[in-house]
């Protein structure tokens, strides 16, 4: 073989020059080009907390039920002769909704007022007869027996005549059972039973059912837990509470749309339920146009009661740790980034209602979060919140 002398130092040399290329390139002044924050303290926005009025309100669950319902069921036996209501129509307390059969009861009521008479005239002779022999006997011209058994046919005659009087007014009690009557008004179901066929007197078949829509209940449950906290946080001063019949509810119905009428809590149960641990409330609505009906899931909003002096961090300062704490960052007189740990109650708006962890004067940090770290320093600038008048008023683009 042939060997060529000098090749190897010209490819070290050439080697050592690559070299010297990449530590150029990787030493450059470009390595804060990498997508990372400047360096230097990072510019973060801040909202400073005050104490505010605060209005506390509770989500709940409910089910709408109806005012009043009643079950229509006859008083007296017989044929059903005619149905005398129009089906899912609205009735008034009153309005006759069956016809029964009358025919027996009329003559009950004339064969009771017959009696009735026959007494009246008994009861003529026996005050006759005791009027003519309280005179003989002035005179003794009877005995005192005789005398004693005229009375006695007068109070025996009176009392007949009352039993049958009250013959006669159960025959018109039970003739006037005949034409079934609506007991409230309301909207009346479809009718479970047609002409012709037999009723008894307080059957377990209902004729038809009456529901009163307007207004409209709605029963919630709160948890024991929820309030016994308010009752506490009102007798400890904390919060002013509101009496029942002041207490604004409002509703967001099945679809999300809000319930255009308020309504107002009625009252709350005086027992804990002991298989859910709940209390239930239950507030009355108007509802003229019908729009609630019995059986609806809805959220009921309800007012509990106003804090004066409450504390309130904006949702987007706060975050949670690994064991779901919330916290958030503010930043001392010094500039210097403190994590706080809070004691959060509920949220009120778009903020969280804080009972520790954090003052008034103290700044938190809204944005910015990502580039600030606790210890370090940070430049802190007040948070301008949108105008949101300006963007209402904007037209918006088609």
């Amino acid at each position: 073989m042939r060997r060529v002398s000098g090749s190897f130092p010209i490819v070290l040399m050439f080697a050592a020059w690559g070299l010297c290329a990449l530590g150029l390139t990787a030493c450059g002044p470009n390595e804060q080009g990498r997508g990372g924050p400047p360096r230097g303290a990072p510019e973060v926005a801040v909202v400073t907390i005050a104490p505010q009025r605060a209005v506390l309100t509770a989500e709940l669950p409910g089910r709408t039920s109806p005012f009043a319902v009643s079950d229509v069921r006859p008083q007296v036996s017989g044929i059903l002769k005619a149905r005398l209501f129009t089906e899912g129509s609205q009735v008034v307390a009153g309005q006759p909704l069956y016809q029964i059969d009358d025919a027996r009861y009329q003559a009950a009521s004339a064969s009771a007022k017959a009696q009735l008479a026959n007494a009246k005239a008994a009861l003529t002779t026996a005050r006759l007869k005791a009027e003519r022999y309280t005179s003989l006997r002035t005179e003794k011209m009877i005995s005192q027996q005789d005398f004693d058994d005229a009375q006695a046919g007068l109070e025996q005659a009176l009392a007949n005549v009352a039993q049958r009087q009250a013959d006669v007014d159960t025959a018109r009690i039970n003739l006037d059972y005949t034409r079934i009557r609506a007991p409230i008004a309301g909207k009346i179901s479809r009718s479970y039973l047609t002409q012709g066929a037999l009723v008894a007197a307080n059957q377990d078949q209902v004729l038809a059912t009456i529901q009163t829509l307007d207004p409209m209940y709605v029963d919630m449950n709160q948890s024991s837990s929820e309030l016994l906290a308010l009752r506490r946080a009102i007798a400890g001063g904390q919060m002013s509470g509101r009496a029942n019949d002041a207490t604004e509810v409002t509703l967001t119905l099945e679809d999300g749309t809000r319930y255009p009428l308020d309504g107002a809590l009625q009252f709350s149960e005086v027992a804990v339920d002991a298989t859910t641990g709940t209390v239930t409330l239950r507030a009355q609505f108007p509802n003229p146009d019908g729009v609630l009906l019995p059986g609806m899931f809805v959220r009921a909003t309800i007012v509990e009661g106003v804090e004066e002096n409450a504390l309130l961090v904006p949702q987007r300062g706060v975050t949670r740790d690994e064991k779901g704490n919330a916290t958030a960052l503010i930043v001392d007189a010094d500039g210097t980034v403190q994590r706080r740990v809070l004691n959060t109650s509920q949220t009120v708006g778009t903020s969280w209602l804080v009972k520790g962890g954090i003052a008034a004067g103290d700044r938190v940090i809204v944005e910015g979060l990502q580039y600030a770290r606790a210890g370090e320093k940070a430049n802190a600038a007040p948070f301008n919140r949108p105008d949101e008048s300006k963007a209402a008023a904007a037209p918006s683009e088609k």
